[in-house]
C-alpha cells in the first residue's frame, strides 16, 4: 500500500539532485507533486517524470528569494489541487570558501534562499494546512547546521543553523493544529552541488580531484556518501502518517559523521 495516496505535496528545489530524487519518491507513494525550482526546464522535467509513475504534477518557476514568487506559488499550488499536505522544504546554494573570502554579497545570496526562502514558504504553506489542520513539513538542513567543520562555508552552516531552529519552533507553534515539521540533515550527498564544491576545492588546494573525493568519503565512519535516493527516502517517511509523533526533530543522514 502506498503511504502517500493522493496527498498533495511540494518540493522545492524539485529540478535536480536531491528534489528530484524526493519528487519522484514522493509519487512512487502516491503522492501528486508540484515541481517548484527556479530553473522552469527542469521544473518541468521533473513534472514529466512524475507523470510517468502515474501520478499528477504541477511545473513551477520560482525563485524562491523573492516573497511574490512563493506566494505565487503556493496560491497556484492550492488553485491547481486543492489543498497542500506535505511541503518539502529543498532549494539551497552554497559554494566552497573559506572564512575570510565570505563576502557581505555572498552571506546575503546564501541567507536569501537558504533561510528566508524556507521560512517565508514554510509560513505560506502552514496557513493552508492549519486551515486543514493537517499537515507534514520536511525542511532540508544540514549537518553544517550542527556544526559540522569541513562544511563548504561558514555562512551556509549559520543559514543551515537557522533552518534547524525554525524548524524546532515551527513544530512547537504548529502541533496544535496537527502539523508535523522536521528536519533532515543531510552529510556528504553525491549531487551536482557536491562536485561543483569539489571542484572548486581541488582548484583552491592544488590537490586532484579524485583524492579530494577519496579523503572526503574515506572521513565518513560507514565509508559512503549518501545517493540523493538515502534523503528522499527519510522525506517520505517524514511526510507519512507512520511519522504521526516525530516532530521538532532534524535528523542527520551522514554515515556517522555527526552524532548530535
Amino acid at each position: 500500500m502506498m503511504r502517500l495516496a493522493e496527498k498533495i505535496a511540494l518540493v522545492t528545489g524539485a529540478g535536480r539532485g536531491m528534489g528530484r530524487a524526493i519528487a519522484l519518491r514522493l509519487a512512487q507513494e502516491g503522492a501528486h507533486i508540484v515541481t517548484a525550482d527556479i530553473d522552469a526546464t527542469t521544473a518541468q522535467d521533473a513534472a514529466a517524470a512524475v507523470e510517468a509513475l502515474g501520478r499528477q504534477s504541477l511545473p513551477v518557476q520560482v525563485d524562491l528569494g523573492q516573497m511574490e514568487g512563493i506566494t505565487a506559488l503556493v496560491a497556484r499550488a492550492v488553485d491547481t489541487f486543492g489543498r497542500l499536505d506535505i511541503l518539502v522544504n529543498n532549494a539551497g546554494v552554497t559554494k566552497a570558501l573559506d572564512m575570510f573570502e565570505v563576502t557581505p554579497e555572498d552571506w546575503d545570496w546564501m541567507h536569501r534562499v537558504n533561510a528566508k526562502g524556507v521560512f517565508f514558504c514554510m509560513q505560506a504553506v502552514a496557513r493552508q494546512m492549519v486551515q486543514q489542520q493537517y499537515g507534514k513539513i520536511v525542511n532540508i538542513a544540514s549537518i553544517a547546521g550542527k556544526g559540522y567543520r569541513y562544511t563548504s562555508n561558514i555562512a551556509y552552516a549559520a543559514s543551515k543553523g537557522a533552518v534547524v531552529v525554525m524548524t524546532q519552533v515551527a513544530a512547537f507553534q504548529l502541533a496544535a493544529h496537527q502539523i508535523n515539521v522536521n528536519a533532515i540533515c543531510p552529510g556528504m550527498t553525491q549531487t551536482e552541488m557536491l562536485h561543483s564544491i569539489h571542484r572548486d576545492r581541488s582548484a583552491q588546494r592544488g590537490m586532484a580531484l579524485d583524492e579530494l573525493e577519496r579523503r572526503g568519503v574515506a572521513s565518513i565512519p560507514l565509508q559512503r556518501a549518501n545517493t540523493p535516493e538515502d534523503i528522499a527516502a527519510l522525506a517520505a517517511y517524514l511526510a507519512s502518517d507512520e511519522a504521526r509523533n516525530i516532530t521538532g526533530q532534524a535528523i542527520n543522514i551522514d554515515g556517522g559523521l555527526v552524532v548530535h
